[in-house]
């Protein structure tokens, strides 16, 4: 199977060169956006026509206004209405502007931005990118063999456990042997995500969490991949529900129960595909994802990280909380 593997792959890294001789800016792009943040770049061709998508730090991937080649460089535009920004002595929502320029050094981006509010520049910019290499076939994951659990929460105290940003208020406890976040919900500060001191690769994890009315929580796999913890009940099938890979893979049939109830997650991650089981029914089979998620610790796919949850949007209560790394 191993063999299989890096055929595979030595394939998939063969055709790299002829993308790139075509278009080498064509592909997904890992960014390291302004702040350190993580953030994502896709670039495709269809029938001629070129198309972009970007995620920068949180949110979703959106699509990009223009996008075309002068040279050797890419230039890529957004355009945005801000209509959170209308109010008293704004009677019109304001106009963003924003334009990407990159250029290449081998599989190495460099993007210069530049952003105007009306017209008005506002802020300059330049972070780099890094080519991903595609996550190529999925794998068999009948062939993959899984270590001995590990109990990641103890159901006693956070040993093991500590929040992502250390400056942040933190709403996490144990109460009655829950994992438990409380989120006032008008909030005056920043409450972090909960993260794990241990990292890992590829695994499979199982837990249990309860989403209150309107809740909104999520766990992030190797603190990149997010499957979204949320309220959708009785919602058409999206991907921004219970158990999507958040802004990426859509579940393909709604599987979530009632807030206020228990539900269980069974997730598995090998080379970068993805595997969800909700409820014992399964959402996302063996899909690959093409990047980072919103709200990343990193956007490089490739090193270990650990399992966080989100605790910035409202409350939630975990527990089971159970990882089976894959034997290598």
């Amino acid at each position: 199977m191993k063999n299989i593997r890096r055929s595979l792959a030595a394939v998939v890294l063969s055709v790299l060169p002829l993308m790139a001789a075509e278009n080498p800016f064509l592909g997904n792009w890992a960014l390291t956006i302004p702040g350190g943040q993580a953030g994502w770049l896709g670039v495709s061709e269809t029938n001629g026509q070129l198309q972009a998508s970007m995620l920068w730090a949180g949110g979703s991937p959106f699509p990009l206004s223009s996008v075309k080649v002068e040279g050797a460089t890419l230039v890529l535009t957004r355009s945005h209405v801000d209509l959170k920004k209308m109010g008293v002595g704004r009677p019109v929502p304001q106009r963003e502007l924003t334009m990407y320029r990159a250029t290449l050094d081998g599989d190495t981006m460099s993007i210069a931005t530049e952003t105007k509010v009306d017209g008005k520049i506002t802020a300059k910019a330049q972070f780099p990118g890094k080519r991903i290499v595609p996550p190529g076939a999925a794998p068999d994951l009948s062939q993959i063999k899984f270590s001995e659990p590990i109990e990641l929460f103890n159901g006693k105290n956070l040993t093991g456990w500590r929040l992502t940003d250390p400056k942040a208020a933190s709403g996490w406890s144990v109460k009655e042997g829950l994992l438990v976040n409380n989120v006032p919900a008008k909030k005056d500060k920043h409450y972090g995500n909960l993260r794990t001191d241990r990292e890992f690769e590829d695994f499979n994890l199982t837990l249990e969490v309860r989403v209150p009315e309107h809740g909104n929580s999520g766990v992030y796999l190797r603190g990149i991949y997010e499957v979204q913890v949320f309220d959708s009940y009785g919602k058409p099938v999206d991907c921004h529900n219970m158990g999507a890979i958040y802004g990426r893979i859509a579940p393909t049939v709604a599987a979530e129960k009632k807030p206020g109830e228990w539900q269980t997650l069974d997730i598995t991650l090998v080379e970068r595909h993805a595997t969800v089981i909700l409820n014992g029914t399964k959402i996302i089979d063996n899909q690959p994802i093409l990047g980072c998620t919103g709200g990343a610790l990193t956007s490089d796919e490739f090193k270990p990280g650990p399992i966080y949850l989100q605790g910035d949007h409202t409350g939630v209560e975990y527990r089971h909380v159970v990882l089976r790394p894959a034997v290598k």
